[in-house]
């Protein structure tokens, strides 16, 4: 498969593309905002697009044409405010589904938030859980072959290689490494087809643990 990744130029972002770039199995392709961006991943032999989620979906469509999958794990960062949110988590998701209709991009993989899709649990940051819980919904709804995957909080430290994975998790952290080598290992893994779930940091191996769900 030749994989789209938008936020390439993010943490969990950088992780796939590399994962992607030492891959037997796969190519990739990153969507960067910025040419210096595009520059940088050009250097070390990755194929880039320019493209911007503020832009529109064609600009998206074109920027992933030729394509066979594609990961979303662009974010706002928590250094923008709640309208920022809304127009990179919920509207450029959108969009970005949008475009994988308009091509034919049929395998579609979403990078969330633990509990987005339980309003209940929402005790902070409510206006980022209310873009990515209605994103996923789009997502869900869009007749694409989805994954939605749900990390908890975010960790820069190294990947230990298990994890835990459920419909519903207690709040836990995850390095952002073991976020993207789920990512990737479930990729063509038919039972994550269709499929949304949490993930931590757990006892299990990445694909023990995506075996059981």
């Amino acid at each position: 498969m030749k994989v789209f990744i938008v936020g390439a130029n993010g943490q969990i972002g950088e992780h796939l593309v590399n994962l992607l770039k030492k891959s037997k199995e796969h190519t990739v392709r990153a969507m960067v905002r910025k040419k210096e961006q595009a520059e940088a991943f050009e250097k070390l032999g990755i194929e880039t697009r320019l493209a911007d989620l503020e832009g529109t979906v064609d600009d998206i469509a074109e920027a992933a044409k030729g394509c066979d999958a594609i990961i979303f794990t662009a974010g706002s960062g928590g250094h923008t405010g709640a309208d920022k949110t809304l127009l990179i988590d919920l509207d450029g998701a959108a969009k970005t589904v949008e475009a994988a209709q308009k091509i034919g991009i049929k395998r579609f993989m979403m990078v969330s938030a633990i509990h987005a899709h339980r309003r209940e649990k929402w005790n902070s940051i409510k206006p980022y859980m209310v873009a990515k819980h209605h994103a996923d919904k789009i997502l869900e709804q869009s007749g694409l072959t989805y994954t939605i995957i749900r990390p908890g909080g975010l960790l820069n430290e190294p990947g230990t290689g298990k994890v835990s994975i459920a419909e519903d998790l207690d709040a836990a952290s995850i390095p952002r490494e073991d976020v993207a080598q789920t990512i990737i290992t479930a990729l063509t893994m038919e039972n994550t087809f269709n499929r949304s779930f949490d993930l931590v940091s757990g006892e299990d191996l990445i694909s023990d643990a995506l075996n059981k769900i």
